[in-house]
Parts: C-alpha cells; structure tokens; sequence
C-alpha cells in the first residue's frame, strides 16, 4: 500500500500547470482556424469556359485573348489566389471583359495534352495567349492582384 500512496504523491505533484492546457487549447484552436482559411475559397462571378476547346472558339469569335489558369484540388497557393484575386470585383469585372477565361485543372485526365503543351509542371501557372494559342504572358507561382491586373492590362494593350 505504501507504494500506491507514493505513486499517488508523485502525480499529484507532476499535475500539469493550467497555463499550458490553455495554450495547448488555443493553439489548436488557431491551427484549425488557418487551415480551413487555407482551404477556403469564395465563389465568384468570371465566366470560366468549360474547355478548351469552346474557350477557343468564343475567343476566335470575340477577339479576346484568353487566360489559361492550371491549378489543382490540392494546390494551396491556388486557393489563395482564387480567394485574393479571383473574388475581387474589379479582377471579376477586368476578366471578363478583357479575355476568355479557363481554369484548368492539371489533374484531370482530359486536360494532358493542354498540361504538355504549355509544359506546366507546377501551380498555380497563369498565362495568357492569343486566340491561336500563342503565349503573350505566363507566370508561374502565386501573384496578387495588382501583378495580375497589371499583366491583364499588358496583354490587351499590347494589340493582340
């Protein structure tokens, strides 16, 4: 009995301080916070063609360039910009007045042959082309929306 009664003092003793409990506690709390932001995308209204290649055709019949996005399901910084460019009015209202958007998703099987094309082997990849397909502008990686708009005035001012 003696060494229950020791083994009892000594948890007693070990107890954790309540500082550490509220810690851990907000710690999860932020992480699980951050995450679902991470994976968070709002809905917004660019008219995103449904594949290429209807995205060509109402190019050649309009003129307007087109801008290719090659994202995944699984690509944060994807989600990021989706949510900081994409979903802002003036990037929404710039889009789709200016170019013929597809957003292309490189893990779909249907869309190989796009991904080799423009060999991406990386998102997000953002670029812009001539109703023929010829590249005026990419960048690889995330951009915000001042870059993007920047490169969207670009392409159009350039006359193509």
């Amino acid at each position: 009995m003696n060494k229950v009664d020791n083994s009892s003092k000594k948890l007693a003793r070990k107890k954790s301080n309540p500082i550490w409990k509220w810690f851990w506690l907000t710690f999860l709390v932020v992480s699980l916070a951050y995450a679902w932001y991470s994976f968070y995308v709002p809905s917004n209204d660019v008219a995103w063609a449904n594949n290429m290649d209807s995205a060509r055709q109402l190019s050649n019949d309009s003129g307007k360039n087109m801008l290719l996005f090659f994202t995944g399901q699984w690509c944060v910084p994807c989600r990021i910009m989706k949510r900081e460019v994409f979903a802002d009015g003036e990037v929404m209202e710039t889009i789709n007045s200016k170019v013929v958007p597809i957003m292309i998703d490189i893990d779909d099987p249907n869309m190989d042959e796009i991904v080799k094309h423009y060999q991406v082997g990386a998102t997000p990849v953002t670029i812009f082309t001539d109703p023929q397909g010829k590249v005026i502008d990419y960048a690889v990686g995330k951009i915000d929306k001042t870059k993007f708009l920047q490169m969207l005035e670009n392409t159009s001012v350039a006359g193509f």
